[in-house]
């Protein structure tokens, strides 16, 4: 397998996951809209952070008006998850130079991850190819490529929407079709069931601050959990 035939491959992986990606990006450009973020700057937070899950948090506090360390620091926890997938094929990309590191850094998402990585191991944990990283690429820059197009369907339809239309509805029913899903084990049922648990109880609480307490009890519950279990 060459670089291009990689590439290919990566890119091919990560079409089916963007049946489901493109309209959380449609919603996500139509949310920023009603949250107050300009157009221009929605699409750049996708260029930018590139995380659906983050953005949406992060349109929700800057609509809320809340605070910058603490939308910082929110959007920060949301992409923590980042990390365990980033030490997981670390030791496939340990020789490339820095620049590789720094782009499949960025790219490196929940979906192209899910993509690329039956692609990268075989069943004794020994890397397939020599060229993994143009696996990464292709399945990263397919979907930040067909998130970028997805938002900007959502800012242009966002700007043709009244401004009180309210959709905020949207964003929990999105998070829970994809949490839901992701939940196979004890640890990660008593992590959501206690994130959601707080948020509901302290929802009261200004610039959202009930979120990013919940959060850190999920966190917390499941690495109590996962460590009980071990």
């Amino acid at each position: 397998m060459n670089r291009t035939q990689a590439c290919a491959l990566g890119l091919r992986s990560v079409m089916p996951l963007l049946v489901g990606v493109a309209p959380f990006g449609v919603i996500y450009g139509v949310v920023a809209l009603q949250s107050g973020i300009p157009p221009l700057a929605a699409m750049a937070m996708s260029s930018i952070v590139f995380a659906g899950s983050a953005q949406f948090l992060l349109a929700q506090l800057v609509g809320a008006g809340a605070p910058l360390l603490l939308t910082a620091g929110a959007v920060g926890l949301v992409n923590l998850r980042h990390a365990l997938y980033s030490a997981s094929v670390a030791p496939l990309l340990a020789k490339l130079p820095r620049r590789w590191k720094i782009l499949l850094a960025y790219l490196l998402t929940d979906e192209a991850y899910a993509a690329a990585i039956p692609h990268l191991l075989d069943d004794a944990a020994q890397p397939r190819s020599p060229h993994a990283h143009w696996i990464l690429f292709g399945s990263g820059f397919g979907l930040w490529a067909g998130w970028q197009v997805a938002t900007l369907a959502g800012v242009l339809i966002g700007a043709q929407l009244p401004s009180d239309l309210g959709l905020d509805f949207a964003l929990p029913l999105t998070f829970i079709a994809i949490v839901v899903p992701m939940i196979d084990s004890r640890a990660l049922l008593a992590a959501a069931v206690a994130a959601g648990a707080v948020a509901v109880v302290l929802a009261a609480l200004p610039y959202k601050i009930g979120l990013f307490i919940a959060a850190l009890a999920g966190l917390i519950v499941g690495a109590a959990m996962t460590r009980k279990a071990a």
